[in-house]
């Protein structure tokens, strides 16, 4: 089985295609990646005006790494592996819209009222 794409990866292979620098975008679409993400590493953290994330139809099995996305209002996980909705803490207080269906979720734990 092959190793799957690293954020770092994806980043560096949408900043090729787009033209922009990541760090700097405010919409960055990470979606159906071939090998697909498995992971939300750190390389998340230097999207600080990213409003609009979009990792739908990957492998992701948790979701981490989210404290360096300052801006972020839309975040989009749909098609993913996704077991909880822990790890989205560090967006609470900017975080509008969350696209998380298809997913592996059986309980609401994780959703502070």
């Amino acid at each position: 089985m092959s190793k799957g794409t690293t954020i770092k990866e994806a980043l560096a292979s949408w900043e090729q295609k787009s033209g922009q620098k990541a760090a700097e975008a405010e919409e960055i679409k990470l979606l159906c990646q071939i090998p697909s993400i498995e992971k939300m590493d750190a390389s998340l953290s230097t999207l600080t005006n990213c409003t609009k994330l979009s990792l739908s139809t990957n492998a992701i099995e948790k979701i981490t790494n989210l404290n360096g996305l300052k801006s972020l209002k839309i975040l989009s996980l749909g098609r993913n592996n996704i077991k909880s909705f822990s790890g989205l803490e560090p967006v609470g207080d900017t975080l509008e819209e969350l696209w998380i269906s298809y997913n592996l979720i059986e309980k609401m734990k994780g959703i502070g009222s």
